[in-house]
């Protein structure tokens, strides 16, 4: 009989539970390895494996017109185990799926450690796995421990991991008006990857400056939590509201600055200042905020940034955050695989690759652990379509991202899985009379179409994979 050597799977959070299943569920023998109770973090209460830190919310479970919905449904598909547990355990909230997070962690842990193929190893991986694991996956979330993020850092050549990750909204392109926004890059510069016309201009007059300003030094902002406290600013990233508190003209010197830049709208009239939105995926469909990071609390952002002239109707892909946070330049680092490109025997997964959420965090799991099952079992390593919620979900993080159109700083970031990452539609889906639709009409048959094509495309690349593992 042929003996399996196992994949060692580095943290027993959602992502290293769903990783650990799906390989022991491929028949792969996997070694789960959790620092947990011998190393706690600040913020893990138990030992129990995929402890819910923050919220107990999986977020909307509407797979029709919801991206995160149709990311569970897809998630079902697969044997997700992060999913069945989340079901079995699951509390009453309205359309979403919320559990009880004792219940949920306990049952979670239960399942692996009977598992007759997963062994639970209680140890903390202090740098880099040994040389002899061949094939390892690191799930260790945004609370690395020292020694592995370090080890990560000098291993990828890439900065500091961990510090207050300042984060900028990022809004949907369709939902800009384009009647008082313009493409233009400042000075018309094309830059590398540009083309003179790389950012979505909205202008201010002074007194919509000043009325801005004021509003975001009156916004409610967020508390960091008690752990993150000695966790200093990134220079580079700092708060908008922050540059505010500076000097009220501080942000018409940074990244509201209106020079090089002609309104076609009213050639005749110099913006008094500009708000700059960059490309932010490949396909163009998301545009991130530039120079706007943010501690505001969600709802005072939705306020204060459809203030702006271009974006009162904006709708946010995301919005913006400040907390500490540990994860790489997938983009860069990654292969559509998941596998470290300077060192092919460690995948990595979850939130240090740069998404966000439990469902996400679970998600690249689950692909993370079927590659490597695959990989260990001689079979194709395909991943799931670009069109389906987990493939443009790894999309994203392993080449989807536009790391830079200007040769300025990166702008990789984590992000939720949503509607922008899908590539678009070939064509407007119409009404049932034939006319095109517009409107809230427009957009709920968009999203109805996106996730009915994403089920085809899942279904026949699962077919596609079970008739490769039969031949």
């Amino acid at each position: 009989m042929t003996t399996i050597t196992p994949i060692h799977v580095v943290g027993g959070g959602l992502a290293g539970s769903e990783a650990a299943w799906q390989i022991a569920s491929r028949g792969v023998p996997v070694v789960l390895h959790e620092m947990r109770p011998i190393r706690m973090t600040p913020a893990h209460k138990t030992d129990g494996l995929a402890e819910l830190v923050c919220s107990n919310s999986f977020r909307s479970d509407d797979a029709e017109s919801n991206a995160v919905g149709l990311l569970h449904q897809e998630m079902r598909t697969l044997g997700s185990l992060i999913m069945a547990k989340g079901d079995a355990h699951q509390v009453p909230a309205g359309g979403a799926l919320a559990v009880d997070r004792d219940g949920f962690s306990r049952a979670v842990s239960e399942a692996l450690a009977g598992h007759p193929l997963v062994t639970l190893a209680r140890e903390e991986i202090a740098g880099l796995p040994p040389a002899d694991w061949d094939s390892v996956i690191v799930a260790t979330g945004p609370l690395t421990s020292p020694a592995l993020a370090e080890a990560v850092r000098a291993l990828t050549g890439e900065g500091e991991l961990a510090f207050f990750d300042a984060i900028a909204p990022i809004v949907y392109r369709d939902s800009i008006d384009m009647s008082v926004a313009w493409a233009q890059s400042r000075y018309d510069k094309a830059g590398p990857g540009g083309t003179g016309a790389d950012y979505l201009n909205c202008p201010m007059t002074r007194e919509e400056y000043e009325a801005f300003v004021d509003a975001l030094l009156a916004g409610e902002k967020t508390d960091f939590r008690e752990w993150e406290k000695d966790t200093p600013y990134f220079d580079g990233c700092l708060p908008v509201e922050v540059m505010a508190e500076r000097g009220r003209e501080t942000l018409r010197y940074g990244p509201m600055k209106p020079v090089g830049l002609t309104n076609p709208h009213k050639p005749d009239e110099r913006p008094y200042a500009v708000v700059q939105l960059r490309q932010d995926n490949a396909l163009g469909t998301l545009f991130n905020m530039v120079g706007f990071q943010t501690k505001l609390k969600y709802a005072e952002q939705t306020r204060i940034f459809r203030m702006i002239p271009g974006l009162e109707n904006a709708e946010f892909a995301r919005l913006g955050g400040l907390h500490r946070n540990t994860f790489i330049n997938s983009p860069r680092l990654l292969d559509g695989t998941l596998r470290l490109k300077a060192e092919p025997r460690l995948r990595f997964a979850g939130q240090i690759t740069g998404c966000e959420g439990y469902v996400e965090s679970a998600a690249i799991g689950l692909l993370a652990g079927r590659f490597a099952a695959a990989e260990r079992l001689g079979e194709a390593l395909n991943p799931p379509p670009a069109t389906t919620a987990l493939g443009a979900l790894v999309n994203h993080i392993t080449g989807g991202h536009i790391a830079t159109i200007d040769g300025g700083p990166q702008s990789y970031q984590p992000m939720n899985i949503n509607f922008g990452l899908f590539p678009p539609l070939d064509t407007a889906p119409n009404g049932t009379d034939g006319r095109r639709l517009r409107g809230k009409d427009k957009a709920v048959a968009k999203k109805k179409a996106l996730t009915d094509r994403a089920r085809t495309d899942l279904a026949a690349w699962l077919d596609g994979r079970d008739r490769q593992a039969a031949e």
